[in-house]
Protein backbone atom coordinates (compact mmCIF):
# COMPACT_ATOMS: atom_id res chain seq x y z
CA UNK A 1 0.00 0.00 0.00
CA UNK A 2 1.04 3.61 -0.28
CA UNK A 3 1.99 5.71 2.55
CA UNK A 4 -1.04 7.90 3.86
CA UNK A 5 1.68 10.54 4.55
CA UNK A 6 2.35 11.92 0.96
CA UNK A 7 1.69 15.17 0.01
CA UNK A 8 0.66 14.14 -3.21
CA UNK A 9 0.98 10.10 -4.40
CA UNK A 10 1.04 11.11 -8.07
CA UNK A 11 4.10 13.10 -8.15
CA UNK A 12 6.12 10.97 -5.56
CA UNK A 13 9.07 9.74 -7.08
CA UNK A 14 11.02 7.39 -4.55
CA UNK A 15 14.62 7.74 -6.12
CA UNK A 16 16.79 10.79 -5.55
CA UNK A 17 18.71 9.72 -9.33
CA UNK A 18 17.99 8.40 -12.23
CA UNK A 19 20.93 7.02 -13.35
CA UNK A 20 19.42 6.28 -16.86
CA UNK A 21 19.59 10.55 -17.56
CA UNK A 22 22.84 11.23 -15.27
CA UNK A 23 26.08 9.86 -17.39
CA UNK A 24 28.10 11.06 -15.03
CA UNK A 25 26.05 9.30 -11.93
CA UNK A 26 26.13 6.26 -13.36
CA UNK A 27 28.96 5.70 -14.36
CA UNK A 28 30.54 6.16 -10.64
CA UNK A 29 27.66 4.26 -9.50
CA UNK A 30 28.02 1.19 -11.70
CA UNK A 31 31.96 1.44 -10.64
CA UNK A 32 31.22 1.80 -7.25
CA UNK A 33 28.73 -1.49 -7.46
CA UNK A 34 31.29 -3.75 -9.18
CA UNK A 35 33.44 -3.30 -5.95
CA UNK A 36 30.56 -3.49 -3.69
CA UNK A 37 29.30 -6.85 -4.94
CA UNK A 38 32.70 -8.84 -4.01
CA UNK A 39 32.82 -7.79 -0.95
CA UNK A 40 28.95 -8.92 -0.74
CA UNK A 41 30.26 -12.18 -2.11
CA UNK A 42 33.05 -12.37 0.50
CA UNK A 43 30.53 -11.61 3.22
CA UNK A 44 28.22 -13.86 1.74
CA UNK A 45 30.98 -16.83 2.12
CA UNK A 46 31.86 -16.24 5.32
CA UNK A 47 28.24 -16.36 6.44
CA UNK A 48 27.78 -19.85 5.35
CA UNK A 49 31.56 -20.98 6.25
CA UNK A 50 30.61 -24.48 7.30
CA UNK A 51 28.43 -25.09 4.04
CA UNK A 52 30.47 -27.02 1.20
CA UNK A 53 29.11 -24.82 -1.53
CA UNK A 54 29.06 -21.52 -0.56
CA UNK A 55 32.39 -20.63 -1.94
CA UNK A 56 30.98 -21.42 -5.33
CA UNK A 57 27.74 -19.76 -4.64
CA UNK A 58 29.23 -16.94 -3.92
CA UNK A 59 30.99 -16.88 -6.90
CA UNK A 60 27.34 -17.58 -9.26
CA UNK A 61 26.14 -14.39 -7.34
CA UNK A 62 28.95 -12.08 -8.03
CA UNK A 63 28.77 -13.27 -11.83
CA UNK A 64 25.20 -13.29 -11.74
CA UNK A 65 24.52 -9.51 -10.00
CA UNK A 66 27.15 -8.11 -12.51
CA UNK A 67 25.71 -9.81 -15.71
CA UNK A 68 22.24 -8.76 -14.59
CA UNK A 69 23.84 -4.63 -13.80
CA UNK A 70 25.89 -4.56 -17.14
CA UNK A 71 22.36 -5.49 -18.74
CA UNK A 72 20.24 -2.62 -16.95
CA UNK A 73 22.99 -0.66 -17.95
CA UNK A 74 22.19 -1.47 -21.55
CA UNK A 75 18.59 -1.04 -21.38
CA UNK A 76 19.18 2.81 -20.85
CA UNK A 77 19.06 3.31 -24.44
CA UNK A 78 15.23 2.42 -24.13
CA UNK A 79 14.38 4.92 -21.69
CA UNK A 80 14.12 2.54 -18.63
CA UNK A 81 15.15 4.15 -15.34
CA UNK A 82 17.92 2.92 -13.45
CA UNK A 83 18.61 3.97 -9.93
CA UNK A 84 20.48 3.33 -7.08
CA UNK A 85 17.67 1.28 -4.99
CA UNK A 86 17.27 -0.77 -7.86
CA UNK A 87 20.61 -1.54 -7.71
CA UNK A 88 20.57 -2.58 -3.89
CA UNK A 89 17.53 -4.41 -4.36
CA UNK A 90 18.91 -6.34 -7.29
CA UNK A 91 22.41 -6.99 -4.69
CA UNK A 92 19.38 -8.76 -2.26
CA UNK A 93 17.21 -10.68 -5.25
CA UNK A 94 20.78 -12.19 -6.30
CA UNK A 95 22.35 -12.76 -3.01
CA UNK A 96 18.85 -14.95 -1.91
CA UNK A 97 18.65 -16.65 -5.75
CA UNK A 98 21.72 -17.39 -4.72
CA UNK A 99 20.83 -19.43 -1.29
CA UNK A 100 22.35 -15.99 0.74
CA UNK A 101 19.27 -15.23 2.60
CA UNK A 102 20.84 -13.10 5.43
CA UNK A 103 24.96 -12.98 5.12
CA UNK A 104 25.18 -10.06 8.10
CA UNK A 105 22.83 -12.35 10.49
CA UNK A 106 25.88 -13.41 12.95
CA UNK A 107 27.47 -9.40 12.70
CA UNK A 108 23.85 -8.30 13.53
CA UNK A 109 23.51 -10.46 16.62
CA UNK A 110 26.69 -9.42 17.94
CA UNK A 111 26.32 -6.09 16.87
CA UNK A 112 22.89 -6.04 18.75
CA UNK A 113 24.74 -7.83 21.74
CA UNK A 114 27.36 -5.12 22.53
CA UNK A 115 24.87 -2.78 22.15
CA UNK A 116 22.51 -3.64 25.26
CA UNK A 117 25.06 -3.43 27.21
CA UNK A 118 25.76 0.35 26.53
CA UNK A 119 22.00 1.24 26.35
CA UNK A 120 21.50 1.84 30.38
CA UNK A 121 24.61 3.90 29.94
CA UNK A 122 23.45 6.17 27.20
CA UNK A 123 20.28 6.71 28.43
CA UNK A 124 21.94 8.30 31.74
CA UNK A 125 24.03 10.44 29.83
CA UNK A 126 21.33 12.07 28.18
CA UNK A 127 19.03 12.48 31.16
CA UNK A 128 21.86 14.26 32.61
CA UNK A 129 21.19 17.18 29.96
CA UNK A 130 18.54 19.72 30.26
CA UNK A 131 15.65 19.83 27.50
CA UNK A 132 17.37 21.54 25.12
CA UNK A 133 20.78 20.32 24.97
CA UNK A 134 19.03 16.64 25.76
CA UNK A 135 17.48 16.99 22.18
CA UNK A 136 20.83 18.01 20.46
CA UNK A 137 22.68 15.00 21.77
CA UNK A 138 19.49 12.58 20.80
CA UNK A 139 20.13 14.01 17.26
CA UNK A 140 23.71 13.30 17.41
CA UNK A 141 23.73 10.60 18.60
CA UNK A 142 21.24 8.87 16.36
CA UNK A 143 23.46 10.14 13.43
CA UNK A 144 26.31 8.39 15.37
CA UNK A 145 24.45 5.16 15.92
CA UNK A 146 23.87 5.46 11.77
CA UNK A 147 27.73 5.91 11.65
CA UNK A 148 27.46 1.70 11.93
CA UNK A 149 26.89 0.69 8.25
CA UNK A 150 28.70 -1.84 6.54
CA UNK A 151 27.44 -1.18 3.33
CA UNK A 152 28.94 2.00 2.93
CA UNK A 153 32.91 1.67 2.16
CA UNK A 154 34.26 4.24 4.36
CA UNK A 155 32.45 2.93 7.30
CA UNK A 156 33.94 -0.62 6.77
CA UNK A 157 37.41 0.50 6.66
CA UNK A 158 37.05 2.19 9.80
CA UNK A 159 35.24 -0.84 11.62
CA UNK A 160 37.55 -2.77 10.19
CA UNK A 161 40.93 -1.21 11.19
CA UNK A 162 39.27 -0.70 15.07
CA UNK A 163 37.37 -3.33 16.39
CA UNK A 164 36.84 -0.93 19.70
CA UNK A 165 35.21 1.65 17.43
CA UNK A 166 31.74 2.52 19.61
CA UNK A 167 29.47 5.44 19.98
CA UNK A 168 31.73 7.99 21.42
CA UNK A 169 34.07 7.20 18.55
CA UNK A 170 31.51 7.91 16.44
CA UNK A 171 29.93 10.86 17.90
CA UNK A 172 34.02 12.21 16.69
CA UNK A 173 33.04 11.80 13.53
CA UNK A 174 29.76 14.12 13.34
CA UNK A 175 31.17 17.59 11.93
CA UNK A 176 30.12 20.52 13.56
CA UNK A 177 27.25 22.45 12.85
CA UNK A 178 26.26 24.03 10.63
CA UNK A 179 26.04 20.72 9.00
CA UNK A 180 25.85 20.32 5.17
CA UNK A 181 21.88 20.35 5.61
CA UNK A 182 20.97 21.72 8.70
CA UNK A 183 16.92 21.97 10.11
CA UNK A 184 18.30 21.15 13.90
CA UNK A 185 17.16 24.59 14.74
CA UNK A 186 13.67 24.65 13.44
CA UNK A 187 13.37 20.70 14.97
CA UNK A 188 14.37 22.16 18.34
CA UNK A 189 11.72 25.12 17.58
CA UNK A 190 8.52 22.91 16.86
CA UNK A 191 9.65 20.71 19.88
CA UNK A 192 8.49 23.93 22.08
CA UNK A 193 4.83 23.36 20.66
CA UNK A 194 2.16 20.61 21.17
CA UNK A 195 3.74 17.07 21.49
CA UNK A 196 3.01 15.33 18.28
CA UNK A 197 0.26 12.59 18.12
CA UNK A 198 2.09 9.64 16.52
CA UNK A 199 5.25 9.33 15.45
CA UNK A 200 6.46 7.09 12.17
CA UNK A 201 10.24 6.05 12.43
CA UNK A 202 11.81 4.37 9.46
CA UNK A 203 14.58 2.59 10.94
CA UNK A 204 18.01 1.48 9.46
CA UNK A 205 21.23 -0.72 10.93
CA UNK A 206 20.86 -3.30 13.66
CA UNK A 207 23.37 -2.98 16.96
CA UNK A 208 24.73 0.95 18.09
CA UNK A 209 22.39 2.55 15.36
CA UNK A 210 18.87 1.20 16.37
CA UNK A 211 19.41 0.25 20.27
CA UNK A 212 21.76 3.64 21.03
CA UNK A 213 20.55 5.85 18.34
CA UNK A 214 17.06 5.31 17.23
CA UNK A 215 15.78 4.21 20.78
CA UNK A 216 16.96 6.69 23.18
CA UNK A 217 15.03 9.07 20.44
CA UNK A 218 11.78 7.28 20.38
CA UNK A 219 12.05 7.27 24.40
CA UNK A 220 12.00 10.79 24.42
CA UNK A 221 9.05 11.40 21.92
CA UNK A 222 7.65 8.89 24.76
CA UNK A 223 8.20 11.23 27.11
CA UNK A 224 6.76 13.71 25.41
CA UNK A 225 3.35 11.81 25.14
CA UNK A 226 3.98 10.68 21.87
CA UNK A 227 3.71 7.30 20.49
CA UNK A 228 5.88 5.77 18.00
CA UNK A 229 5.97 2.84 15.76
CA UNK A 230 9.07 1.56 14.59
CA UNK A 231 8.78 0.99 10.93
CA UNK A 232 11.70 -2.02 10.61
CA UNK A 233 12.32 -4.23 6.63
CA UNK A 234 10.15 -7.10 6.63
CA UNK A 235 13.60 -8.67 5.38
CA UNK A 236 16.74 -8.92 5.59
CA UNK A 237 19.00 -6.55 3.54
CA UNK A 238 22.68 -6.17 4.57
CA UNK A 239 23.19 -5.05 8.37
CA UNK A 240 19.63 -3.53 8.44
CA UNK A 241 17.49 -4.60 11.22
CA UNK A 242 14.66 -6.61 10.39
CA UNK A 243 10.82 -6.55 12.00
CA UNK A 244 11.34 -9.79 14.06
CA UNK A 245 15.06 -8.96 14.96
CA UNK A 246 13.26 -5.84 16.48
CA UNK A 247 10.74 -7.41 17.94
CA UNK A 248 13.57 -9.88 19.60
CA UNK A 249 15.16 -7.60 21.26
CA UNK A 250 12.66 -5.48 22.19
CA UNK A 251 11.96 -7.54 25.80
CA UNK A 252 15.93 -6.91 26.72
CA UNK A 253 15.72 -2.99 25.82
CA UNK A 254 12.81 -2.81 27.70
CA UNK A 255 14.51 -4.39 30.66
CA UNK A 256 16.73 -1.95 30.80
CA UNK A 257 14.37 1.14 30.87
CA UNK A 258 11.03 1.44 32.52
CA UNK A 259 9.96 4.01 30.11
CA UNK A 260 10.09 1.54 27.02
CA UNK A 261 8.75 -1.03 28.86
CA UNK A 262 5.45 0.81 29.59
CA UNK A 263 5.09 1.99 25.83
CA UNK A 264 5.80 -1.14 24.95
CA UNK A 265 3.16 -3.04 27.13
CA UNK A 266 0.74 -0.47 26.86
CA UNK A 267 1.10 -0.52 22.39
CA UNK A 268 2.60 3.32 22.63
CA UNK A 269 5.37 1.93 21.06
CA UNK A 270 4.91 -0.43 18.56
CA UNK A 271 6.72 -2.51 16.19
CA UNK A 272 5.81 -3.32 12.75
CA UNK A 273 7.04 -4.35 9.48
CA UNK A 274 7.67 -1.93 6.47
CA UNK A 275 7.40 -3.78 3.54
CA UNK A 276 11.00 -3.65 1.92
CA UNK A 277 13.27 -6.05 1.30
CA UNK A 278 16.48 -4.00 0.32
CA UNK A 279 18.35 -0.74 2.03
CA UNK A 280 15.90 2.09 0.65
CA UNK A 281 12.77 2.61 1.09
CA UNK A 282 9.92 2.69 -1.46
CA UNK A 283 7.02 4.16 0.12
CA UNK A 284 4.53 2.88 -2.55
CA UNK A 285 5.04 -0.37 -1.21
CA UNK A 286 4.47 -0.47 2.29
CA UNK A 287 2.64 -3.19 4.64
CA UNK A 288 -1.25 -2.54 4.88
CA UNK A 289 -0.80 -2.95 8.76
CA UNK A 290 1.61 -0.11 8.59
CA UNK A 291 -0.50 2.02 6.77
CA UNK A 292 -3.65 1.38 9.06
CA UNK A 293 -2.03 1.55 12.30
CA UNK A 294 -0.50 4.90 10.62
CA UNK A 295 -3.88 6.18 9.88
CA UNK A 296 -5.46 5.14 13.34
CA UNK A 297 -2.59 6.66 15.00
CA UNK A 298 -3.34 9.68 13.52
CA UNK A 299 0.99 10.19 12.29
CA UNK A 300 1.59 13.51 12.39
CA UNK A 301 5.46 13.23 12.56
CA UNK A 302 7.67 10.85 10.06
CA UNK A 303 11.21 10.43 10.42
CA UNK A 304 13.79 8.44 8.16
CA UNK A 305 17.04 7.57 8.92
CA UNK A 306 19.77 6.54 7.12
CA UNK A 307 21.20 7.03 3.60
CA UNK A 308 19.42 4.43 1.82
CA UNK A 309 15.93 5.44 2.95
CA UNK A 310 16.77 9.07 3.47
CA UNK A 311 19.09 10.15 0.60
CA UNK A 312 19.56 7.41 -2.03
CA UNK A 313 15.02 7.70 -1.63
CA UNK A 314 13.00 10.29 -0.22
CA UNK A 315 15.06 13.25 0.15
CA UNK A 316 13.03 15.41 -1.88
CA UNK A 317 9.49 13.50 -1.08
CA UNK A 318 7.11 15.54 0.18
CA UNK A 319 4.28 14.85 3.09
CA UNK A 320 1.04 16.43 4.81
CA UNK A 321 3.03 16.11 8.02
CA UNK A 322 6.21 17.35 9.69
CA UNK A 323 8.79 15.13 8.82
CA UNK A 324 12.90 14.57 9.75
CA UNK A 325 15.36 13.32 7.66
CA UNK A 326 18.39 12.12 9.47
CA UNK A 327 22.00 10.55 7.70
CA UNK A 328 25.50 10.60 7.54
CA UNK A 329 26.80 10.85 3.75
CA UNK A 330 29.21 7.96 4.04
CA UNK A 331 30.15 8.19 0.33
CA UNK A 332 32.59 10.84 -1.04
CA UNK A 333 30.58 11.10 -4.36
CA UNK A 334 27.67 11.89 -2.79
CA UNK A 335 29.00 14.31 -0.01
CA UNK A 336 30.27 15.94 -3.57
CA UNK A 337 27.76 16.12 -5.24
CA UNK A 338 25.68 17.96 -2.65
CA UNK A 339 28.65 20.17 -1.97
CA UNK A 340 30.04 18.58 1.23
CA UNK A 341 32.72 16.39 2.56
CA UNK A 342 32.65 12.58 3.61
CA UNK A 343 30.75 12.45 6.65
CA UNK A 344 28.71 15.34 6.07
CA UNK A 345 25.36 15.17 7.96
CA UNK A 346 21.82 15.50 6.73
CA UNK A 347 19.28 16.66 9.23
CA UNK A 348 16.50 18.11 7.44
CA UNK A 349 13.16 19.45 8.99
CA UNK A 350 9.94 20.21 7.29
CA UNK A 351 7.07 20.94 8.79
CA UNK A 352 3.85 19.89 8.22
CA UNK A 353 2.07 21.26 4.48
Amino acid sequence: MTCPLLLDVNKYNSDTLNLSEDSEARLYWFNCFQDLVKKFAIQARKSEHDSKDASERSMKFQQDFLEKMNSLGESTENGQPITIRILLDLNEACLRQHGFSDPWRDQKILENETALQMLQLRLDEVDKLEEADRWKELVRGLLAGNMFDWGAQAVCEILEANKSFGLSEALSYIQPRPWLIDGLDGWLARLKGSAHKCAAIFVDNSGFDIILGILPFARELLRRGTKVILCANSEPALADITYKELEGIMSSCCDRCCILREAYAAKHLLVLPNGQSGPCLNLRTLTPELCEAMTQLETDLLIIEGMGRALHTNLYAKFTCDTLKLAVVKNKWWANRLGGDTFSVICKYESAV
